[in-house]
């Protein structure tokens, strides 16, 4: 029986499949009027003919699916080469996704970090995906990508340091938003909260990678968004510089019903975003988001194509968001609670894997509890150990940020001013020893800083209580040698 929720995205899909589809597909022309000249591709047709339909013959985009709902393989599927240790590994760091959320998003809610989100309904598009590709292939994510960070090697305590932005906090020292991570050793950048901005970066990235020799035929750049980051501009700029200027960047689009309070259907008018592919030129494929050897098997012939032929290739998961949008957001408020619910009972990417290794041998109920409750247990630890420690130290507000030398611009104007316009001040390229020089000279930040620390540090209540939460309490600036 179908449940009240699948009827109504049923009739949905049904009323958006006439809508963009009022006129059916181009006829093929006969081809004795010759090709467009200056175009190898376009046959003249005397035939008026409008279309709307990227796959022909009046037909929506099919979704590729192997394991259906209740964890056995759809007919004529071909199930992906994994052995029992991955795709337990799988099923691991998924399970390890709502277990650490709903903590997290509890913290939050306490009011010991400031914000998160969780990727609740998604597990299976995020692991999947990351589990397709090489550990040294460049990852830009969106937000909600914390499994395949995990899936790398980060810990939970690692992740969970950097929500609390303690000194444990290798990945942004204290200085980002919670969930807002990244990574050098795991080729994962560090997230930035504006919506699609990590899209055309990650264009140039798959062409940084094309231009390595060492590089080059080896590695993609993976992009993951949302449906909603596709309505931005910077998804159009992202998918034109990859296809005209071809780079490995493969495109995932996460498309989980919402942005945040704006369903699908009222996001785009077309089939989808996979439909915007074709029009860019790269292969597409849409996938169900919610089948997790689906998402593997499709991740992997996209990476296939990107490295190997050098182009971009656009993956769509189609899959939905359980959770609140973040921890900032109340879907109830746009959403029925029994619409979640329901998509919980009957599309669980998480159940629907789980028996998919129980027919084969390779899970069990007894592993179940026991591993889950060895997830808790480390969460709550972590959890525990990220909360009794300090921030870094405040020096730290100052590192990192340039590489070599600090730049001009956050130079003391006096020392910048005596330096370069006494000696070059028809020069319009900064000289070697200009650079050499700032290196030692401390920034205006810094010295403004240290001064408001001295003078107000130790006898304003307020910033008496706030330093105690820093390693070493500041002195680290204020007894700093001139």
């Amino acid at each position: 029986m179908i449940s009240s929720t699948r009827r109504t995205f049923s009739v949905h899909r049904a009323a958006l499949h006439r809508r963009y589809l009022a006129t059916s597909a181009p006829q093929g022309p006969s081809g004795h009027h010759g090709l467009l000249p200056g175009s190898s591709q376009s046959a003249i047709t005397s035939k008026l003919h409008f279309f709307n339909s990227v796959m022909g013959n009046d037909e929506t985009i099919p979704t590729y699916r192997i394991i259906s709902k209740d964890g056995e393989p759809v007919e004529g599927a071909t199930l992906p080469n994994i052995d029992e240790g991955f795709g337990r590994r799988i099923y691991e760091t998924m399970s390890t996704l709502p277990l650490m959320d709903n903590v997290l998003y509890n913290v939050q809610r306490q009011g010991k970090i400031s914000f998160y989100m969780t990727s609740h309904g998604e597990e299976a598009s995020i692991v999947g995906s990351a589990a397709a590709l090489a550990p040294d292939d460049e990852i830009l994510g969106q937000y909600r990508e914390a499994g395949a960070i995990l899936w790398r090697g980060l810990t939970v305590e690692e992740y969970i340091a950097q929500c609390f932005g303690n000194d444990e906090d290798k990945a942004t020292k204290g200085r980002q938003m919670p969930v807002h991570i990244g990574s050098p050793k795991y080729h994962f950048h560090t997230i930035s909260s504006p919506l699609a901005t990590q899209i055309p970066q990650a264009a140039g990235v798959g062409y940084a990678l094309k231009r390595d020799p060492k590089r080059r035929g080896k590695n993609c750049a993976m992009v993951y968004f949302g449906e909603g980051a596709a309505s931005e501009g910077d998804f159009h700029a992202g998918m034109l510089l990859a296809s005209t200027i071809p780079s490995p960047t493969l495109f995932f689009a996460r498309n989980n019903g919402f942005a945040i309070s704006t369903p699908s259907s009222e996001q785009y008018h077309g089939d989808g975003i996979a439909s915007r592919g074709a029009g860019y030129g790269v292969d597409t494929v849409r996938v169900d988001g919610n089948d997790v050897l689906a998402v593997l098997s499709a991740t992997r012939e996209a990476r296939r194509r990107c490295v190997e032929y050098g182009r971009a290739v656009l993956v769509e998961a189609m899959t939905y968001r359980i959770s609140h949008h973040s921890t900032s957001d109340d879907s109830f408020a746009y959403r029925a609670r029994s619409e979640v619910d329901n998509w919980v009972k009957s599309d669980n990417p998480l159940s629907r894997f789980r028996l998919f290794l129980e027919g084969r041998g390779w899970w069990s109920s007894a592993e179940e509890e026991d591993m889950k409750t060895r997830i808790k247990k480390t969460v709550m630890q972590a959890f525990k150990r990220a909360e009794s420690r300090k921030r870094p130290e405040l020096k730290e507000l100052f590192r990192d940020v340039y590489a070599g030398p600090e730049p001009w611009n956050i130079v003391r104007n006096d020392a910048f001013r005596h330096f370069y316009y006494s000696k070059h001040r028809f020069i319009n390229a900064f000289p070697s020893e200009f650079f050499a020089t700032i290196a030692n000279i401390q920034t205006e930040q810094r010295e403004e800083l240290a001064t408001l620390l001295k003078k107000y540090g130790q006898v304003w209540e307020p910033w008496k209580r706030e330093l105690v939460k820093f390693k070493g309490s500041g002195q680290e600036l204020t007894q700093v040698k001139k």
